[in-house]
């Protein structure tokens, strides 16, 4: 008895741990989803606001807006394309680290940008502008060329995949073109009189020109198939 309640107790100890761990994992992941979601969120409020700004006000803070606007940009379609080539092509993650190299730069460039549409000296920031878009055009330019290589990559995968398809294909087709014509048996030669057994084996009949079937038809292929619809009766008067 002491047993059965040993196991007993023991088992419900090792459901509540079990409880307990999903339900913690559950939490988790949802705050995962909710952080992910609020992120989204604050990035396309600020690129809205971005646009907005690189719209509406001229000057200075205009142009600052436009390099943030095309920093972000440029770095966020890179991340996304060799995330998703990554899975397929592990060559790729060496390009992926390259990028993780690339983006500190973008962020730290970022940040400048952002502080400097805090600056009210806009004299200074206008001397500053030439060397702030010469920087944000080698990190775009870097980013995009990571970004095309990879497209490229991905894209003569699938051409070549798809000439070997092609070739595959044509194989298959010259196959099923391809058919043997029976020979026609010969005849003998016992022919009555006055007639040739040669020319007589020499003769073909309509049906035995051109190409021949492989085998006698199936008989079950005359029957309708199961998902085929059987035609109604006719009406009689």
């Amino acid at each position: 008895m002491e047993t059965v309640i040993l196991i007993l107790t023991l088992l419900f100890i090792a459901f509540t741990a079990l409880g307990v761990y999903a339900g913690v994992k559950a939490v988790r992941a949802a705050k995962r989803g909710v952080d992910r979601t609020i992120t989204q969120a604050r990035r396309s409020v600020e690129d809205t606001a971005l646009r907005a700004k690189s719209y509406s006000q001229p000057g200075v803070p205009g142009e600052l807006a436009q390099l943030r606007l095309a920093l972000r940009t440029s770095m966020r379609a890179t991340q996304d394309a060799l995330n998703a080539g990554v899975a397929e092509d592990a060559s790729l993650s060496e390009s992926l680290a390259l990028f993780e190299r690339l983006s500190a730069h973008g962020r730290e460039l970022d940040d400048d940008l952002k502080r400097l549409e805090r600056e009210p000296d806009r004299s200074t920031v206008a001397g500053l502008m030439p060397g702030l878009k010469e920087r944000t055009q080698r990190i775009t330019h870097s980013a995009e060329s990571l970004r095309w290589a990879a497209r490229d990559r991905a894209r003569q995968f699938a051409d070549d995949d798809l000439a070997a398809l092609n070739a595959q294909i044509d194989v298959e087709a010259g196959a099923l073109r391809h058919w043997t014509t029976e020979e026609a048996p010969e005849r003998g030669t016992t022919a009555g009189p006055g007639r040739s057994g040669s020319a007589e084996a020499g003769r073909s009949t309509p049906a035995e020109a051109g190409p021949q079937p492989l085998a006698p038809a199936d008989p079950r292929l005359t029957s309708g198939y199961p998902w085929q619809k059987s035609s109604k009766p006719e009406t009689t008067n």
